[in-house]
């Protein structure tokens, strides 16, 4: 007989140990298992060349809930949060956007390129900040089922309505758009300068299979808008020491609170008797039992891989398999001898210390998204850059510098198949370095390393199915109620005691860890009302 927990949590990622932690904290007897031999999913830091140490996925935090820092106490268990400043666009004609979070600074920049846009920045703001004030509830709150009569659920959605309701006519006007156009089309409601909608419209395009001109991608450009760290709207920031050092904040906290982890434990199969989960077999052949499963990690690999065939209603797997990933996104670490110096804005400065996005027009953003429809990775490449060593020097030797590349297209069904990234692997890191050169051309001379991150290593690597970084699209038809599938967006599943709480749910990705309280909370209430 196996060892017997009260809550088994599978997959030591962000979202899996935030659920642990909670469990743990109501008194319950906790196991996190983690198929790599470092946690943090993809909030991870690993020191992949000497002295380098990589956020090698998720690489910027904005999202991370407040109310889990304050109850996790995450800064007495090691969480700090660096500032990250503003937005550098280089422009192939010798010219450049630099958006940084003084708001004066930025609308003094704006007016150089358009005294309308510069107008408009301060009212644009302000209705965004209204649109994530009405959406900010919704991430915290356990999505309603539309089509039940349980009174609960019709009062979640009421209280929607009447939110709804309470905003003034322009404010209903925007909400709508956003959850419909695209981000261009709504961008060009606002401003004229090309440089500035293409670097705002990234924002709606990341994690998804979708062009800057695709109805849909308003609403993930909001998403990314309420970046909120620590209550602050809209800041985005690095955690010293990497990611990896969000998800060993929240380990400490889990572990404080009584949680036993295990790295290196991969999964064979989850243990289903009688149509309820009794615990997992692991690939060494250990079984555990606990009264509990939670997973963390995506529904493909939960209900596809894990669980035996004939423990799941037929409409449900049919549901499961319509569920799109579409991995769209690579990943370029380059460990640097010295700081790039782009053409644009020489020598190193403060404009290096914020992103730096190769985002220079709309039409280049649409051709990039092109390559990808046809099974190519984009030729030009939509690349989102930082480097946190100018913020954070633990991360490299002394003088030396770390550069994060975040690549969009680089789509995981290549013409001749996902496997085909293994001998495309190199050349698209190529196509990266040789894009950035554009802008920067001493790039090639100072790369000492380079890591080369495709959607296929982020699925055999970290599990997400097609390298999708959002465990799966953040598409309209996949959101709230919708999430992971209809009918199933409680955090339940059709397998008793077996939850869900990665970022399949709701609210969606990003490193939140809002999935993970949200889902706990909902199984103590199972447990609380005897349905455990």
């Amino acid at each position: 007989m196996g060892s017997r927990y009260d809550a088994i949590v599978i997959g030591g990622g962000h979202n899996g140990l935030v659920n642990a932690a909670y469990l743990a904290r109501a008194g319950k007897k906790v196991l996190v298992l983690e198929r790599r031999h470092v946690l943090g999913g993809a909030a991870v830091t690993e020191e992949v060349f000497p002295g380098f140490k990589f956020s090698v996925c998720s690489y910027v935090v904005s999202l991370l809930r407040p109310e889990i820092i304050r109850e996790l106490d995450l800064p007495r268990h090691g969480l700090e949060i660096l500032p990250l400043d503003g937005t550098f666009t280089p422009m192939p004609n010798g010219d450049h956007l630099w958006r940084v979070n003084d708001h004066g600074k930025t609308v003094r920049e704006l007016r150089r390129h358009s005294k309308l846009d510069a107008e408009a920045y301060e009212e644009f703001g302000q209705a965004m900040v209204q649109m994530c004030r009405f959406v900010k509830p919704i991430l915290s709150m356990t999505p309603p089922d539309p089509t039940s009569l349980d009174p609960r659920g019709l009062m979640k959605l009421l209280f929607l309505g009447r939110r709804f309701q309470a905003l003034s006519g322009q404010d209903k006007y925007n909400q709508v758009q956003l959850m419909t156009m695209s981000a261009i089309d709504f961008l060009d409601q606002w401003f004229e300068t090309d440089v500035l909608k293409a670097t705002m419209s990234a924002s709606g395009i990341i994690g998804t299979f979708l062009g800057v001109r695709s109805p849909g991608t308003a609403y993930v450009l909001l998403h990314h808008y309420m970046g909120e760290i620590d209550g602050a709207f809209r800041s985005w920031g690095f955690a010293r020491g990497g990611t990896g050092a969000i998800s060993n904040a929240i380990a400490d906290a889990a572990r404080e609170a009584g949680v036993e982890i295990r790295t290196r434990s991969p999964i064979a199969r989850i243990l289903v008797k009688g149509g309820k989960a009794t615990g997992v077999a692991l690939q060494n052949g250990d079984e555990l039992y606990a009264d509990v499963l939670s997973s963390s990690v995506d529904p493909n690999n939960t209900f596809l891989k894990m669980i035996e065939a004939g423990n799941l209603p037929d409409e449900f797997l049919e549901e499961v398999r319509r569920y799109k990933f579409r991995g769209s996104s690579g990943k370029v670490n380059l460990a640097l001898e010295a700081l790039p110096d782009f053409k644009c804005l020489p020598g190193p400065g403060a404009h290096l210390r914020g992103a730096i996005s190769i985002s220079p027009s709309v039409e280049y953003m649409e051709r990039a998204y092109d390559d990808a429809k046809y099974g190519q990775f984009s030729r030009r490449p939509y690349i989102d850059m930082v480097i946190p060593s100018l913020t954070d020097p633990s991360v490299a030797p002394p003088g030396k510098h770390v550069l994060s590349c975040f690549v969009q297209y680089a789509p995981y069904k290549l013409k001749e198949g996902p496997q085909d990234w293994d001998r495309q692997k190199e050349a698209f890191g190529d196509t990266v370095i040789d894009t950035i050169a554009e802008y920067a051309p001493n790039i090639k001379s100072i790369i000492r390393h380079r890591q080369v991150v495709t959607p296929l290593d982020l699925e055999r690597e970290w599990g997400l199915s097609e390298g999708n970084i959002f465990q799966g699209e953040l598409s309209l038809e996949q959101l709230f109620f919708l999430r992971p599938v209809p009918g199933w967006a409680q955090y339940r599943t059709p397998v008793k005691n077996l939850y869900m709480c990665g970022s399949a749910t709701h609210p969606g990705g990003g490193i939140m860890g809002a999935n993970g309280r949200i889902a706990a909370l909902e199984i103590l209430k199972d447990w609380a009302k005897g349905a455990i």
